[in-house]
């Protein structure tokens, strides 16, 4: 489904103050603002091939149709399920503010997605892709600290990437993390991560350096800006081909982190904290990955198994 190019007034305010709620109520990331705006965009536009100038004027049936219209499209359940929370989210507001007389999307169903594990590695898969990380060059001793970082921390991707120097505490070994929500949460780091951080700023660092580098930005690029999302997620990816364990992301490092922190015994409200879930039925997840884990061991190693 195309996005329109112009609204309506009516459309154009209903985003207006849904850009607004988003950003400055629920305090979301840019990039999230941007993805919700997208999905409301495309329900606008599909009301607007049915002539609905208003949305005021939409109708439950009209957005039961949009969804069956992404599934005729070959939209995943799981793509189609955030659409659908968008719709709500988006309709939900403007019914509080009193922009429509009732809310369309109220019992607007999601599709129900297909459970899958998160993919972990193994504790010896993960001392094999930080090994193959090189330490001869500045990018070498930069891609071994964001590897260490991202693997004693947790952090998502754009948490990491957007780390300052001074929100790093190498004398304690914690680190501030600014997450989700725009909500910061401290967490702690092992040593070997720490050593890494300290020779990338003590070597590595300097000679990436230029004018345009941000003063206080932690990890830095081949041209001396801040490091991208997109650079970082190419610096594990290369680094996991490389060690031979497959296809590794920052957020395999993230599920990798969570899962190794429960088979070791740390509790479930404990690890939610270390990863800055708000919800713990999110954090759940990893307790499935965990028994997977304890199931295999126990086929591997029980004679009655």
């Amino acid at each position: 489904m195309d996005l329109p190019d112009r609204l309506p007034p009516a459309w154009a305010h209903a985003l207006d103050l849904y850009a607004g709620h988003l950003r400055d109520e629920r305090m979301l990331a840019d990039h999230s603002v941007r993805a919700y705006l997208r999905d409301a965009r495309q329900i606008a536009g599909f009301c607007l091939s049915f002539g609905i100038d208003d949305p005021d004027e939409v109708a439950p049936l009209v957005l039961r149709r949009y969804l069956a219209g992404l599934a005729r499209e070959g939209y995943a359940r799981a793509s189609m399920a955030r659409k659908a929370a968008a719709a709500r989210s988006f309709f939900g507001l403007l019914a509080r503010r009193a922009v429509l007389s009732s809310d369309p999307a109220a019992l607007l169903a999601s599709p129900r997605g297909r459970r899958t594990l998160p993919r972990v590695l193994r504790r010896d898969q993960v001392e094999r892709l930080l090994d193959a990380a090189p330490a001869g060059t500045a990018e070498g001793l930069r891609d071994r600290a964001l590897l260490e970082m991202l693997y004693a921390s947790g952090a998502r991707v754009g948490e990491a990437v957007a780390l300052d120097i001074d929100a790093v505490d190498l004398a304690t070994a914690l680190i501030r993390l600014h997450g989700k929500g725009r909500k910061d949460r401290i967490v702690p780091l092992g040593e070997p991560a720490c050593v890494a951080v300290e020779r990338w700023l003590r070597d590595g660092r300097p000679a990436l350096l230029a004018e345009r580098s941000p003063a206080g930005a932690l990890f830095l690029g081949r041209r001396g800006g801040r490091i991208s999302s997109r650079e970082a997620y190419t610096v594990v990816e290369r680094t996991g081909t490389a060690a031979g364990v497959g296809h590794v992301t920052p957020h395999v490092l993230r599920h990798s982190y969570a899962t190794h922190l429960l088979e070791g015994g740390a509790d479930l409200r404990s690890v939610q904290e270390l990863l800055g879930h708000v919800a713990l039925s999110t954090t759940q997840t990893y307790t499935h990955v965990s028994r997977e884990h304890l199931r295999s061991s126990y086929e591997h190693a029980h004679p009655r198994a």
